[in-house]
C-alpha cells in the first residue's frame, strides 16, 4: 500500500470492504406530454422512501453481516423524478470519452511530490488497488484487509488487474479503477452528473419499500443468482456459482423494478456525496445532498471521504453484504480499485 500516512489512510478506507443523449417527450393517448428517457437511461419517478436501516436490526441478527459506514437511523426522503443510466458505465462508453478528450485517469497519473513531500518515490507512481494472490489461507476476523489487496503499478481502467491484463472481451463490462474525479469528468462530458446517495438508494429499491435487495428479501430466490458477488470463503475460495470470478458484462442479471441493472453486485458505484459521520441523524427530508466531511489528509491537498454503493463481485454474506439496498461503504477522492466504477443520472427539466 502507499506508505505515507495520509495518502495510505485515504486509499485504504476505500478497501475496507451514461450514454450521451438528449431528453425528449411524447404525448400519450390523452394528449398529455410524457417524458422520454435519453438513450441508455430510464426514468426514476418522483416519490418518497425510508432510507437506511435500523441499528437494532443488526443487533438482533435480522440483517446479514455488514461492513461499512453506518446506515442509521432510518429516515424519510422525498425526491423529484430524474433519469438514471440503466447500467454502470462500460469500458466501451468510457473509451469514447477518453478518445474524445484525451483524459487521463487518476490511476494513470503520478501523485505530485509537491503535494506529498514525505512520500517515497514508489508511492507516487500511477497505480490502483487489485486483489492480491494469497500465499496462505486468510482469516478475515483476525487479519487486516491489506492482506488481500495490493497497490499495483500499471493497473488502470485499460488494464484492470495490472499491466499484463487488458480489455479483450470486456468492452461491455463496467469500467473500473476509477477515482471520484474521473467519474465526475465523464459525467460532465456526457451532460450528466453523479447520483446523490439518496437518489441511488431510492433507484436501487426499484419501487419496493423496505426490502433488503433490489428484487426483495430472498438473496437467491428459488436458488437463482440475482447479482454478481463472491460465493464461498472470502477471500480464500470463490466457488463461482454465479458464473463470474471478477466483473461481468452489464445486463447479465435481471433488472429491478425501474429497469436498472446491477444495482447489487458487479462493481461498487461512486456517488456524489461526501461522507460525514452522523449525517443521517440530521439529513433533510427533501433531496439530501450528503454531508460535509473533513479532509482525511493532515498535510497536503484536501482529500474527502466519500460514499460508494451497491457492492461488488468481492462482496459475500460472511464479510461484506454491500449488495444490500441500504449498505454504504467508505471511499475517498483519490482511490482507484478494480472493483469500483459508477453510473450517471440526469435532471428532468
Amino acid at each position: 500500500m502507499r506508505h505515507f500516512n495520509y495518502l495510505s489512510i485515504a486509499c485504504l478506507i476505500a478497501l475496507s470492504s451514461c450514454s450521451k443523449g438528449k431528453k425528449g417527450s411524447q404525448e400519450n393517448a390523452a394528449g398529455k406530454t410524457q417524458a422520454v428517457a435519453p438513450p441508455g437511461m430510464v426514468i426514476i419517478p418522483s416519490g418518497s422512501f425510508e432510507m437506511g436501516t435500523a441499528q437494532a436490526l443488526f443487533a438482533q441478527g435480522n440483517i446479514p453481516v455488514r461492513s461499512g459506514a453506518e446506515e442509521w437511523p432510518p429516515h424519510r426522503v422525498i425526491l423529484d423524478a430524474f433519469y438514471m443510466d440503466e447500467t454502470e458505465v462500460t469500458n466501451s462508453q468510457f473509451k469514447e470519452f477518453v478518445d474524445a478528450t484525451g483524459y487521463k485517469t487518476q490511476a494513470e497519473r503520478p501523485f505530485s511530490k509537491e503535494d506529498y513531500p514525505n512520500a517515497k518515490p514508489q508511492d507516487l507512481l500511477p497505480a490502483a488497488f487489485v486483489m492480491a494472490q494469497l500465499t496462505k489461507k486468510v482469516d478475515i476476523k483476525t487479519e487486516h484487509h491489506t492482506t488481500w489487496w495490493k497497490l499495483t503499478n500499471g493497473a488502470d481502467w485499460q488494464n484492470p488487474e495490472g499491466p499484463e491484463s487488458n480489455l479483450d472481451g470486456r468492452w461491455d463490462h463496467p469500467v473500473v479503477n476509477i477515482a471520484y474525479e474521473d467519474a465526475e469528468a465523464y459525467a460532465k462530458w456526457a451532460g450528466k452528473r453523479l447520483p446523490t446517495e439518496a437518489e441511488w438508494e431510492y433507484a436501487a429499491r426499484g419501487g419496493l419499500e423496505g426490502k433488503l435487495y433490489p428484487w426483495g428479501d430472498d438473496f437467491t430466490p428459488g436458488g437463482k443468482h440475482m447479482a454478481n458477488c463472491w460465493q464461498g470463503d472470502f477471500p480464500n475460495e470463490n466457488t463461482n456459482k454465479d458464473g463470474f470470478i471478477t466483473s461481468s458484462p452489464v445486463k447479465s442479471f435481471p433488472p429491478n423494478g425501474y429497469g436498472l441493472f446491477d444495482m447489487a453486485g458487479n462493481v461498487w458505484e461512486i456517488v456524489a456525496d461526501q461522507y460525514e459521520q452522523g449525517y443521517y441523524q440530521k439529513s433533510p427530508k427533501f433531496a439530501p445532498k450528503g454531508g460535509v466531511g473533513e479532509s482525511i489528509v493532515e498535510d497536503g491537498p484536501v482529500v474527502h471521504q466519500r460514499v460508494i454503493r451497491g457492492g461488488s463481485f468481492l462482496c459475500n454474506e460472511g464479510y461484506c453484504t454491500g449488495y444490500r439496498n441500504a449498505a454504504r461503504q467508505l471511499s475517498d477522492d483519490i482511490s482507484s480499485s478494480f472493483h469500483t466504477g459508477f453510473r450517471c443520472v440526469k435532471d428532468m427539466k
